[in-house]
């Protein structure tokens, strides 16, 4: 079992609740296999030490990551990434609520001012990194 630390950051300014961005960023980080089956993440305490926050904070995002099939949560021991189990496809709606949130993300990144190359380059990229995990 390998230890992972994590590159989690936090916005506590941010209107996105602060366990959100910790749903948030760990999910990206096991999607993108940069977190694999078998690794250990931090211990609730140490992740909230390190992010100066409450330890129920880190409790509750650890708790939706392993509702979702992401985690192995026992008590006395680190949570551990498992292998997920295959799900359904997204249903139609959850596509257009995908799609949605993703054109409005895209526009709110234009808006600061990211030309339009950088971000196709950049979906691009994710793209890439989610095909080859």
């Amino acid at each position: 079992m390998t230890r992972k630390t994590t590159r989690l950051r936090i916005d506590v300014e941010s209107p996105v609740a602060v366990y959100r961005q910790i749903v948030d960023g760990l999910r990206a980080s096991l999607v993108e296999g940069e977190l694999r089956p078998g690794d250990a993440l931090p211990s609730v305490r140490r992740l909230a030490i390190e992010l100066g926050i409450t330890f129920n904070t880190v409790a509750l995002a650890y708790r939706e990551l392993a509702e979702e099939g992401w985690l192995d949560l026992r008590h006395g021991r680190r949570a551990t990434v498992v292998e997920r189990t295959a799900r359904e496809g997204a249903s139609r709606n959850r596509m257009e609520m995908f799609r949605r949130r993703l054109r409005e993300l895209t526009a709110e990144v234009r808006a600061e001012g990211a030309s339009a190359g950088a971000l196709a380059r950049e979906l691009r990229g994710l793209a890439e990194r989610l095909a080859g995990s």
